[in-house]
């Protein structure tokens, strides 16, 4: 997996026109525009997907609003503060790139092409990654920033992930939300803190990822002398003397691992001796 970060006018002026304002004085500017340039503004809204195929290149079929915004005497701060932020993630992207390709291409095991990150203003608070066809490459926009740069990394991480999984097993997302993140938000998020990260995640997925966290132990291939180190590592029991230990998984990769849980999920989520310190 690599990243690229880039700035474009369009993407950024885009979210500011229809994300939630993030000011008054935004606010008030978006109102008038909508009142003097009603027309301009709603074609202005279907030009997205068009942007994404091709951001560096995009050409508005109405640049009335587009060049409205860029006028507004806030916009060249708020653009340099949106390049200040790239910059920021550039240097984070470069100190655990790395070390962040090395864990992932062990736990995940996929192919993970390279993503451009379009980075937007972080007061947006927002983020959306889309895919071909819908744009040329895989496509992270980006509007959000996190206090460290390890969740920094953890969120744009979480996000590629999610997106990668989405279309996979759709029936099934309960089971392939729990993997995703005991991938990246439990297991990776351990390696690169040197903590153990297991007890962190959505609430309502905590019960189902402590069922299928005996086999995931087996498919990181974790030796079964010594899964009680991990339990305790993790602060997650269970009975180890209940569990046929599947020494097959540490040669799969993610994809086949969720099938394995759906396949065999009577047995999986059925077991209820485990318990978190």
């Amino acid at each position: 997996m690599n990243l690229k970060f880039v700035v474009n006018d369009y993407v950024l002026i885009w979210n500011l026109l229809f994300q939630a304002s993030i000011s008054e004085n935004i606010h008030r500017y978006k109102q008038k525009l909508w009142q003097s340039y009603k027309k301009e503004y709603n074609l202005t809204y279907s030009d997205y997907e068009l942007i994404l195929k091709d951001p560096k290149n995009f050409i508005p079929r109405d640049d009335t609003v587009y060049n409205l915004m860029m006028d507004y005497s806030g916009y060249k701060d708020l653009k340099k503060a949106t390049e200040e932020y790239r910059v920021y993630l550039v240097k984070m992207w470069d100190k655990y790139k790395k070390q962040t390709i090395k864990e992932l291409k062990d736990i995940l095991r996929i192919d993970i092409k390279q993503y451009q990150v379009l980075v937007i203003t972080p007061k947006l608070k927002c983020s959306t990654v889309t895919k071909p066809p819908v744009s040329k490459v895989n496509t992270l926009t980006l509007g959000s920033k996190h206090k460290t740069e390890v969740a920094n990394l953890m969120h744009i991480v979480f996000e590629i992930i999610k997106r990668e999984l989405k279309d996979f097993k759709k029936d099934y997302q309960d089971i392939v939300k729990a993997v995703a993140e005991l991938a990246v938000l439990n297991e990776f998020a351990t390696r690169i803190t040197g903590k153990s990260k297991y007890l962190s995640g959505e609430e309502s997925l905590k019960f189902l990822k402590t069922q299928i966290y005996p086999y995931w132990l087996m498919y990181l291939g974790v030796k079964k002398d010594d899964l009680v180190k991990y339990m305790k590592r993790d602060k997650i029991v269970f009975d180890v003397s209940k569990y046929t230990y599947e020494k097959q998984l540490r040669k799969v990769d993610l994809y086949t691992f969720i099938d394995f849980c759906i396949k065999n999920q009577k047995h999986i989520l059925k077991i209820d001796e485990l318990e978190i310190i």
